[in-house]
């Protein structure tokens, strides 16, 4: 059987991350040549990867470029400071001539924060109409979500609702994204490496706990192959687990107990250290996941940072910014 998906292209830069992995390159699908007579439907279902629309009725505008960096967001100050301001200077630093707008996709969020702080961080689709309304014609949206689930859905919908608005629009990927499937990068070994990087010291009593959000989205079957990853690397006394989806804390106890497990590290694997890490992982709480382990005869340290406080993690998600800008530049 013929295959309906043709591999359209992976353009790379000789230029390389701390980890030695490629920081500009991109890679997207197309359908096969021989289907003539592709839908509207069937040509946005072939997009995957870093997605790309031109508006042929636009291509005699001038160029005028600019990027748009989409968080989920959060209220802790100090941590957005240190993890999403950090990454977007990340990027800011590899495009110092170009105009970058941090979005908010949390509406709850932007209100908190502006009633506490008086700043007022725009949705995607604000950002948008304001680098419409000033002229540019051409944007590469980047996100900073860290698997493709409900909030990397959201950055599709903007890109797909606005990409005809501007002569050329891309999407990059979210951080880990790619699995080393169809001659693609292995965005999952990449992360958990460069995640490593912050990891303390262990014996064989001690044991590493990585706290993810957890999704009703499909993309939740992530975990299971960051976890696969982690024992490839050999660091079987590491332990995946979410707050709001599969595997949760309770799966995991019991192979804590199992290896004779007294003493854990906790650490949070979300963009910002916000309410999840310093009250869910954290807090006093009798149902917090440090109590319910001490609970458990369990010592217990806490790590709390958010992923953009890591190097090498923010050198990965500037790496994907940076595709979505090449995508942008590709003839």
């Amino acid at each position: 059987m013929k295959k309906n998906w043709k591999k359209l292209l992976v353009a790379s830069l000789a230029c390389t991350t701390l980890l030695g992995v490629p920081t500009a390159s991109y890679a997207a699908y197309m359908l096969n040549p021989e289907v003539k007579t592709a839908t509207p439907a069937l040509k946005e279902a072939a997009q995957i990867g870093v997605l790309k629309n031109e508006n042929p009725s636009m291509q005699n505008l001038e160029n005028k470029d600019a990027i748009v960096v989409m968080s989920f967001g959060t209220t802790f100050k100090k941590s957005r400071q240190a993890t999403i301001q950090a990454s977007v200077n990340e990027i800011q630093k590899a495009h110092p001539n170009t105009k970058i707008i941090t979005a908010f996709t949390s509406h709850i969020i932007i209100d908190r924060i502006q009633k506490k702080e008086g700043i007022k961080y725009p949705t995607p689709e604000e950002a948008l109409q304001q680098l419409k309304s000033e002229g540019y014609t051409r944007v590469a949206l980047a996100s900073l979500d860290v698997i493709p689930g409900m909030e990397y859905a959201y950055d599709v919908a903007i890109f797909n609702e606005y990409k005809d608005q501007f002569k050329k629009m891309t999407l990059g990927t979210s951080l880990m994204y790619w699995m080393g499937q169809a001659e693609q990068r292995d965005d999952i070994t990449e992360t958990m490496k460069a995640l490593a990087t912050q990891f303390p010291k262990q014996g064989a009593e001690d044991a590493i706990l990585i706290m993810a959000h957890g999704t009703p989205h499909p993309a939740n079957a992530y975990y299971a192959v960051m976890q696969d990853r982690l024992d490839e690397m050999g660091l079987k006394n590491v332990f995946i687990y979410s707050v709001e989806g599969w595997p949760s804390l309770a799966d995991i106890i019991p192979k804590l107990k199992a290896q004779g497990i007294k003493n854990v590290t906790l650490m949070p694997m979300m963009m910002v250290a916000g309410d999840h890490a310093n009250n869910d992982m954290a807090g006093e709480e009798k149902d917090s996941h440090k109590s319910v382990l001490e609970a458990n005869g369990i010592t217990v340290k806490t790590y709390i940072h958010g992923l953009g406080e890591n190097e090498a993690i923010r050198a990965l998600f500037a790496a994907r910014a940076d595709e979505a800008w090449q995508a942008l530049q590709a003839k």
